[in-house]
């Protein structure tokens, strides 16, 4: 993603509340926002996510779409299509954080607080381990109300590996498609 504003956008698409909201930022920024609603919706019907939160609905019912999301966040850490190496997950991370730097004056208060730590724990960079992707769910955990413990969702993620990473290999790429289709077109 190489617009600063609309990566800044969104990143913060999840806190950042109605379109009132919305029109507070710079229109780049409103581009991201509403890039990131686009590609929640997009990503809730698709039939491959639909498939892998399967595996984590009974126990966590509402919420297995979010553990889904985080966990294909791993899938992309480690896809080979997408990052070569290491380094190249690793140079992505630290523009990722240079650029949202330029725009942290927009940041809301709750992403303003953990961006710090984001940046300083290479989060986007530690979603490629298994400890990384734990560590997501457990702040996945701690950001949700009312959420089971992830330990469960951990296990099945290590148990289901495989089968998971499938979904995701369904999805990444009409997921990519839907979202350069998506950049193409002005603020709506």
């Amino acid at each position: 993603m190489g617009d600063a504003e609309i990566l800044t956008g969104n990143m913060i698409g999840d806190y950042v509340k109605g379109m009132a909201a919305v029109k507070e930022y710079p229109e780049g920024i409103q581009k991201g926002i509403m890039l990131h609603r686009k590609i929640d919706a997009y990503t809730d019907a698709a039939p491959s996510v639909q498939r892998a939160a399967v595996w984590f609905r009974e126990k966590y019912g509402l919420y297995s779409g979010a553990i889904v999301d985080t966990l294909f966040d791993h899938y992309l850490a480690t896809d080979p299509a997408y990052f070569k190496s290491e380094n190249d997950l690793l140079s992505f991370s630290q523009d990722v954080y240079k650029k949202l730097e330029q725009y942290k004056e927009y940041f809301p208060p709750k992403f303003a607080a953990m961006f710090p730590y984001m940046a300083e724990n290479n989060w986007l960079y530690n979603y490629r381990t298994m400890m990384g992707a734990q560590r997501s769910l457990q702040g996945l955990q701690r950001r949700a109300k009312h959420m089971e413990p992830m330990d469960d969702a951990y296990r099945t993620f290590v148990v289901s590996y495989y089968e998971i990473g499938q979904c995701y290999y369904e999805f990444i790429e009409k997921a990519y498609k839907f979202v350069n289709d998506e950049l193409k077109h002005p603020l709506a």
